[in-house]
């Protein structure tokens, strides 16, 4: 197996037992991003001399035997959306070009003292603020698996580079679904945490439908990573103090119970995603769980007039004072941009918006009171095209099945892959499990990686 395709945790093992060196990890991830990236360009900006010399001296630590990091001498790339002080934050818009951050995040403070080797930034759309990623300042980024379609987003640079071998850990962030719309659109897994789990800056830090979190290539990657950059920060009151543990540990799902629902109340999934769905539910019930077919009553038409109110309070008002009233600056926007704000203008009274989040609550804590997990699709559709408008908010949310569960965004979901479309783009599903109880998702991912070896299996991944 060539170097870049291993798993962050086997390189890990590698590592520790001196059978792998950072350096030479290091360079085949660099190789593979050379030859990868005129093809994806899912990439901002790569600090190579920087990366080098990490590498050099994580290798020196595991020679001299000394205490090392979770993350020691593994690569990973970081969404341009995190900031570090002293290098670019652009957020995907020209109006930021050349902005210089001042501060880092505490996610990328903690990955860095867990001993990783950072060696890019990952493409996002212009504010995070699409499910497919290009922008005015940075170009198409393509899909590896096929590159007429998008990796997703906003997280798509990540899942793209995860997809295409140039780097083994990745981090991402999700408000209506961006790190798991790239998860399953990549073929890769993909961690939304709770609310309060993993810290945050404001203003985000206290919208509950916002989350940072980990990606990787197997179930035990992301939970190594997201181990790493949950817990309690100073800067973060929202910030939870409790610190769960996950694990990528399989073990039997015996007495597990898992809901299955196919379409969340009337999301117009396809054919080719419904059968891979049902394929997890059978490979679940194959792995020792009890899996029952449930309804919600949801459906995009709810899950939107539920969340626009709280859009129009939070993330509307943040891209209009970027426009500062100014026609000009409007139209250096992305129209996908300016199309959201409109959009989220419109949402309402926060008030009724709120008790009308709640009440889309309870239809599921009710059905939780009987299953552990819940499990249904990604994204309704196979595939968006690489250079998508997404100008029509009503019609792109109408295929993200991601949403309802920032709505809900104290319940910790876990993105599979479920197989492929019939186009090449990979498919996936969602494990949602109760609130803050995000041991179960990952026990319940774990074995179904095991049950369905697929991305398991060096053969899945795309050649590019």
């Amino acid at each position: 197996m060539d170097l870049f395709r291993l798993t962050a945790t086997r390189a890990s093992e590698l590592l520790r037992r001196r059978e792998l060196s950072p350096v030479d990890l290091l360079e085949s991830v660099l190789a593979r991003t050379a030859a990868t990236e005129p093809k994806i360009n899912a990439i901002t900006e790569q600090w190579v001399d920087d990366a080098r010399a990490r590498a050099a001296a994580s290798e020196a630590r595991f020679a001299a035997g000394r205490a090392v990091g979770a993350l020691e001498g593994v690569p990973l790339m970081l969404k341009d959306e995190q900031p570090i002080a002293g290098h670019l934050l652009e957020d995907g818009c020209l109006l930021e070009r050349g902005n210089v951050a001042t501060e880092t995040h505490p996610i990328v403070e903690r990955i860095q003292a867990a001993g990783a080797v950072v060696h890019a930034r990952t493409t996002t759309p212009e504010y995070c603020c699409a499910p497919v990623t290009h922008s005015k300042l940075w170009g198409v980024t393509r899909n590896p698996w096929n590159p007429d379609f998008t990796p997703g987003g906003s997280s798509g640079g990540s899942g793209a580079v995860l997809a295409a071998g140039s780097t083994l850990l990745a981090t991402g962030s999700d408000i209506g679904g961006s790190i798991r719309i790239p998860a399953s659109f990549c073929g890769v897994v993909g961690f939304k945490p709770p609310f309060g789990r993993v810290p945050g800056m404001a203003p985000f830090n206290s919208d509950t439908y916002c989350a940072d979190g980990p990606m990787g290539r197997s179930v035990a990657d992301v939970a190594l990573l997201q181990n790493v950059i949950s817990g309690p920060w100073v800067g973060d009151a929202a910030s939870l103090r409790e610190v769960s543990a996950v694990s990528g540990e399989i073990g039997s799902l015996s007495g597990i119970r898992i809901a299955l629902c196919l379409d969340l109340g009337g999301y117009d999934v396809d054919p080719a995603i419904e059968a891979n769905t049902r394929a997890v539910g059978a490979a679940l019930v194959a792995a020792g769980a009890v899996v029952d077919l449930v309804e919600l009553p949801w459906g995009p038409e709810r899950t939107l007039a539920t969340a626009w109110p709280h859009f129009g309070a939070v993330m509307g008002p943040f891209i209009e004072a970027i426009a500062e009233g100014d026609p000009a600056r409007a139209d250096q926007l992305m129209p996908y941009t300016r199309a959201f704000a409109a959009s989220a203008a419109t949402g309402g009274d926060y008030v009724s918006g709120l008790e009308a989040e709640s009440a889309f609550y309870r239809p599921f804590a009710e059905l939780m009171t009987d299953y552990d997990v819940l499990i249904c699709p990604t994204i309704a559709t196979t595939g968006l095209a690489a250079d998508e408008p997404c100008i029509d908010s009503a019609a792109v949310f109408s295929k993200l099945m991601t949403l309802p569960f920032n709505v809900i965004g104290r319940v910790p979901v876990l993105a599979v892959p479920s197989g492929r479309a019939p186009n090449g783009v990979p498919t996936g599903v969602q494990i949602v499990g109760r609130t803050y109880d995000d041991a179960v998702v990952f026990r319940v991912g774990a074995a179904l990686e095991q049950e369905l070896g697929l991305w398991t299996d060096e053969a899945w991944w795309p050649a590019v």
